[in-house]
């Protein structure tokens, strides 16, 4: 049997994290408790940066995609690691937008980069250029809710929750499609 790539699993559980993420928007502009959160964060977090690390280090096929899929990916677990950390640890998550803010703008060049260099065309590019952009806009956005003062943040959760539900939605869809076509291939 040929090699199968680990990006349709490695695209749900991008999904989960987004979900989390969006969850978490949610419950704290509901004025809830996120504790429950912290241990699927960090598991799948964890997930994330074991597969993002083992991609971007050991990629076995030709080209720069491990860079297109394992870099951003490791970096997200890296933030899910440390934010469920930060949350049981009762520390303020405010610190994070500021990787997250790199993680965007990396996001938003490699959108570019896929689209001049081809790297992904077809039937998957607009699926593609929307999970990066969304995604982009979303770690951008985190920035917004460092400046704001916490008392006027609650609409902005909102918005963020909804940024990062339809990333949810993006990368799940993605991640189906892709163990579909996978299993599609005969041994």
């Amino acid at each position: 049997m040929g090699f199968v790539d680990p990006l349709a699993v490695m695209l749900l559980s991008l999904g989960v994290s987004a979900g989390l993420i969006s969850a978490f928007f949610y419950q704290v502009a509901k004025g809830r408790d996120v504790k429950e959160l912290v241990v699927p964060a960090f598991i799948f977090g964890g997930f994330d940066f074991m597969s993002g690390f083992e991609m971007s280090e050991f990629w076995p096929l030709p080209g720069s995609y491990n860079m297109l899929f394992g870099d951003p990916i490791m970096i997200l677990g890296m933030l899910l690691i440390a934010g469920s950390i930060m949350i049981y640890k009762g520390y303020n998550l405010r610190t994070l937008s500021i990787p997250g803010v790199m993680l965007g703008v990396y996001l938003f060049i490699e959108s570019a980069a896929m689209v001049n260099f081809k790297l992904e065309s077809g039937d998957n590019l607009f699926a593609a250029m929307g999970l990066y952009i969304m995604s982009g806009i979303s770690a951008v956005y985190s920035v917004v809710l460092f400046a704001k003062p916490e008392k006027d943040r609650k609409y902005l959760y909102y918005v963020a929750f909804i940024l990062l539900a339809l990333t949810t939605l993006i990368a799940l869809f993605i991640g189906y499609e892709a163990i579909y076509g996978h299993l599609q291939a005969p041994p």
